[in-house]
């Protein structure tokens, strides 16, 4: 089992910039994939980025390219998310997520992600 635990969300301006930090319990940490996703209200859960267990390879959707940057520290059993520039529609839930192995082109998929944390908000004011 794994416990993954966010934090650093909160209440930014629009260009402003937050880094949210996922902790990882319970499991070697260098054998996990991660992954962060969003959840706006009233609509679905997706992927925002995604990163390889050793963190030599970073996936993002198309609309954070470039704003945001996933990293991890193997070593502190951490992996963050830096958020620059941010918009309004980048008001959401944000989640990290983790898997075993490698994902290939699956990495966006929700359900190849095995463990979840609890969310932790960002709202981003106009």
């Amino acid at each position: 089992q794994v416990e993954l635990v966010e934090s650093g969300g909160g209440l930014v301006q629009t260009g402003g910039s937050l880094r949210l930090s996922c902790a990882a319990s319970g499991r070697t940490f260098d054998s996990l994939a991660m992954g962060w996703f969003r959840q706006a209200p009233g609509k679905d859960r997706t992927i925002v980025a995604h990163i390889t267990t050793n963190g030599d390879s970073t996936y993002y959707i198309d609309r954070v390219k470039g704003r945001f940057t996933i990293s991890r520290d193997n070593a502190k059993n951490t992996v963050y998310l830096r958020m620059n520039s941010l918009e309004p529609e980048d008001t959401a839930v944000y989640y990290c997520a983790a898997g075993p192995g490698y994902f290939g082109f699956r990495w966006y998929a929700a359900d190849r992600y095995s463990y979840w944390g609890q969310g932790t908000q960002v709202t981003v004011s106009s």
